[in-house]
Order: structure tokens, then sequence, then C-alpha cells
């Protein structure tokens, strides 16, 4: 490739001056792969958690309902008086360029449960507290699991990028200036002994 470049000062300036570039690009590839691989492990972790956590949270909602149920009857009619969850809003946050998705829901709140509590039980209550817990791990745990998703999909673009900068194009760059400085350099020896050779002439 290197051999295919014209050797000309003007084209070693240009050279230089896109290895410079290159250089740069890689450093920056670098540090970004850097940020979102710390950010994505940091997620992972958030996520592992929630995960056991949601499982929990779920056998024990479940198991209240079912009490719930011994107490009051089948909880069908009272469920149907709760609104449909229609909160949910997206919005984005960037790492680095890259979107990552940021979910909030104005959940109803254990304290202030849409239905009556007269006609009601504590088992039910315990059965609204925990699902109403594993409705906001949700709302959480899909925000991780999307974020994850496109780091991942990042950090592989980046990483992709920053290996042909380093293997392909800076290698390439390199040994375009290399034989651009050596054929010049090697033009201004045979012009110097040119020189002389004139000049001993001239002398004669």
């Amino acid at each position: 490739m290197a051999e295919q470049v014209f050797p000309t000062k003007g084209n070693l300036i240009k050279t230089k001056r896109s290895l410079l570039q290159a250089q740069l690009g890689y450093d920056l590839m670098d540090k970004k792969h850097g940020v979102l691989v710390r950010e994505m492990v940091a997620l992972v972790d958030a996520a592992r958690e929630l995960r056991g956590e949601i499982d929990v949270t779920y056998s024990e909602a479940y198991l209240a309902l079912e009490y719930a149920n011994m107490t009051l009857g089948v909880v069908s009619t009272i469920a149907q008086a709760f609104p449909v969850e229609n909160s949910l809003k997206l919005s984005t946050r960037s790492v680095m360029s890259v979107e990552l998705p940021k979910v909030s829901a104005n959940l109803i709140t254990a304290d202030k449960p849409p239905y009556s509590m007269t006609l009601t039980s504590s088992e039910f209550d315990k059965a609204y507290i925990k699902f109403s817990r594993v409705k906001e791990i949700t709302v959480r745990l899909a925000e991780l699991e999307n974020s994850i998703y496109r780091l991942a999909v990042a950090i592989k673009k980046t990483q992709k990028r920053a290996n042909a900068l380093k293997n392909i194009i800076i290698p390439r760059f390199q040994e375009q200036v290399k034989f651009i400085a050596n054929a010049l350099e090697e033009k201004e020896r045979e012009e110097f002994s040119r020189q002389k050779v004139i000049k001993h002439r001239k002398m004669k």
C-alpha cells in the first residue's frame, strides 16, 4: 500500500496528519470502550441483584394472594377496581454517545392504595404491597436489561473500530510515512551526490 503513495513532501505532511488523526481516533475509541465496559459491569451487577429480588418478591406476592383469596374469597372483583397502569414514561441518557433508556412511572404507593381498606384484609394489603414492589422492580429491570443490551452492541462496535485502527489503519499510515521519508531521503542523497559531481567537474 505504501509503495502506491507518491513520495513528495506534501504527501509526507498529509500522511503524517492522517496518522496523527488515526492515533487520536484509537485513543478515543479505547477510552470509550473502557467507559462503556465499566458502565455495563455496574448495570449487570444491579440487574443481577434485581433478578434475585424479583423472584423472591413474586413468590411472596403470590403466597400473600393465596392467603387473601382464602380470607376474602376470590379477590378478582376487588382487583377490577385497580386503575390501568399508564404512567410509564421513557426518556434517555447518554453515555459516550450511546443512548440508554430511562423508564419512570408514577407508581401508586402502599400508603395510598386504590381500594377501600374496610372491604379487604391485612393479607390482601400484603399482596398489594408485594405486587407493587414487583411492578417497581420490573420497571427498573426492564430499563437495566435494555441498557445492558445497547451497551453490549456499542462495546462490540467500538472494539471493532479500535482494532481496525490499531491493526490496519495506523500500521498502514506508519508504513506510508516510513516509505515516503526513506524515498525523500534517498532522493536528497542522490541530489547531494549529483551536486558534488557537478561542482567537481566545474572545478576541473
